[in-house]
């Protein structure tokens, strides 16, 4: 998927690319797989710029002080106890991607779009490079329903406990957290079983033996795994750990990796490209595209699924 490009055709049937009136070179960086993004958010900044003066850097600087305050050891065991029973619901996949389209991410400093349109944009734009891996094209898909628990049916929560960049709790705040300062506030911030480097864990203990922050990508996971959805383990491992940027941007936590996650995180970082640089004002036809991804999510998940 090419963002930001119109394509015309002149009078004799030739491609005209028109670029906005904008320098390719300035607009245009190109990533592995043949894929194509911007280098401006559909708010005309630079990506992840959480520094950018505007009112939505800062409505998006008071959500993490909240969240970084708010998300302990403590409130991560009581959200994944209180949700993992999935006793709220039971719903198709495709169901859930309509529930979504309702709701917008206070966190994400890119986006001010419907989530559909964002799940639709990173599902298609992998599918055209890695036509092959169609668990991935599906994931895609699914990776921020877990967002749902915004929504009144599942509790409601405030987006500080949904979305937002994701971090263990239960070992030191690495200061590549974005906004750090207001980590000072936390509960668990002074407390010296936690504020150490490895905290609770020992070196190469694996990821999914770590509490992460509590929000939408681990209880998709949850929700996935119970399921027993067939995707690979590299799936599942793309949907709890998508908004870990502290690993996928500045590698922090590697320590407490295991073998099987380092394997996988070769998919993240391809996954990543798609989830960040595919927010753009490109709309998909839902409608279009309905058909392929109904015959994935029957390949790999059952027809209803408890939430």
């Amino acid at each position: 998927m090419t963002i930001l490009i119109d394509r015309n055709s002149d009078q004799n049937g030739d491609e005209i690319v028109e670029k906005n009136q904008v320098n390719e070179k300035e607009t245009e960086l190109v990533l592995d797989g043949g894929f194509v993004a911007p280098q401006t958010n559909s708010f005309g900044q630079t990506f992840r710029d959480y520094g950018a003066e505007s009112e939505r850097r800062r409505s998006v600087e008071e959500f993490y002080k909240t969240n970084h305050i708010g998300q302990t050891v403590d409130f991560v065991r009581k959200m994944r106890e209180e949700y993992g029973k999935l006793n709220r619901t039971e719903m198709s996949i495709w169901e859930c991607c309509e529930l979504l389209n309702e709701f917008k991410d206070e966190s994400d400093p890119d986006l001010d779009e419907p989530q559909i349109e964002h799940l639709l944009q990173t599902a298609e734009a992998i599918r055209r490079d890695y036509p092959d891996q169609d668990w991935l094209h599906l994931t895609g898909l699914i990776h921020d329903l877990g967002k749902v628990l915004l929504h009144p049916s599942f509790g409601e929560l405030p987006q500080w406990a949904v979305v937002g960049d994701t971090y263990p709790v239960g070992c030191a705040f690495d200061e590549s957290i974005v906004h750090h300062k207001y980590f000072k506030e936390n509960p668990d911030y002074n407390k010296p079983s936690y504020n150490t480097k490895y905290g609770i864990y020992t070196e190469g203990c694996g990821l999914d033996n770590v509490f992460m922050s509590w929000g939408h990508d681990d209880y998709m996971y949850l929700v996935a795994k119970e399921n027993q959805t067939t995707l690979p383990s590299a799936g599942l491992f793309i949907i709890r750990y998508h908004s870990f940027y502290p690993l996928h941007k500045s590698e922090a936590y590697k320590h407490l990796m295991n073998d099987e996650d380092r394997e996988n995180m070769k998919w993240l970082k391809v996954f990543n490209k798609y989830d960040l640089y595919s927010k753009s004002k490109v709309r998909v036809n839902v409608e279009e595209v309905k058909p392929y991804y109904l015959s994935l999510i029957n390949k790999y998940f059952p027809a209803k699924l408890k939430w």
